[in-house]
């Protein structure tokens, strides 16, 4: 069966009938989720090799902007998931890729600190051993408890300038997510604020090198984002819109504004 076939069957049957209540009584759309990972619709852009789809972004955006006018709120997971997804199928390992590919693993971004939308960290990382603590308040995460890992951001290690990219799995202790939620999404997809306090992750979660984090971001988090807002047609769906880095003096280094 096609994905476009595959997918219409779980829009038709899932997405459609469960759309009222996921939005009217804000409940995250779990059935959804669960219907497309098993449709091969959450690893469709991972490598056909590790049993993906092995499509890429237009084929991604296609997916979100359909699923759009059917609910906000999935639409708005599945397109925090693919653009983790993204940095995951280039920086990943390929056992969690494999696990996406299977459909058993829904990701999110855990980018945004402070500003609503600026991605600049002010969380830190600090290493002991093979272990980093991660200290951080999180905002505007989709997928917030309900995700599986996050694509999370950092200050560096050692690097002087820049943020670092790590893989935070959801269960880890120490990560939680705090009762009331800061918006910032459709209702339906849970997005709040995820907090570590630390939360400890080895060292082989770095997603590429320390201190180069905000180069894939500007490679593959930010055009995989406005390319899915772009086929959705409404800058609503997710709530990041900017991106900044800063100097090790504390000023802008680098920003990409929505507009």
């Amino acid at each position: 069966m096609s994905h476009h076939a595959a997918f219409s069957r779980v829009l038709s049957s899932v997405i459609e009938p469960s759309a009222e209540r996921t939005g009217g009584e804000g409940r995250f759309p779990r059935a959804s989720v669960t219907a497309l990972g098993r449709a091969g619709l959450l690893g469709l852009t991972v490598s056909a090799d590790l049993g993906g789809g092995g499509l890429g972004l237009s084929d991604a955006a296609e997916v979100v902007a359909r699923t759009a006018r059917a609910c906000a709120a999935t639409a708005a997971v599945l397109q925090s998931h693919y653009a983790a997804v993204a940095v995951v199928e280039a920086y990943g390992s390929p056992w969690l890729r494999g696990e996406i590919a299977a459909g058993r693993h829904l990701g999110s971004l855990a980018l945004t600190e402070g500003v609503p939308g600026e991605w600049a960290p002010r969380s830190t990382a600090s290493r002991t051993g093979d272990v980093v603590a991660l200290r951080a308040h999180k905002r505007e995460v989709v997928s917030a408890g309900e995700a599986d890992s996050y694509v999370w951001s950092s200050r560096p290690l050692a690097a002087e300038d820049g943020l670092t990219l790590w893989t935070v799995p959801a269960h880890a202790p120490e990560l939680f997510v705090p009762a009331r939620a800061d918006g910032g999404g459709p209702h339906g997809s849970a997005t709040s604020t995820v907090v570590a306090d630390p939360v400890l992750v080895p060292a082989d979660a770095m997603l590429g090198e320390d201190g180069e984090g905000l180069g894939i971001l500007l490679r593959t988090v930010v055009p995989w984002l406005l390319e899915l807002r772009s086929a959705i047609g409404t800058d609503a769906v997710h709530p990041s819109v900017a991106v900044a880095s800063r100097d090790s003096a504390g000023r802008p280094a680098g920003s990409l504004a929505s507009t």
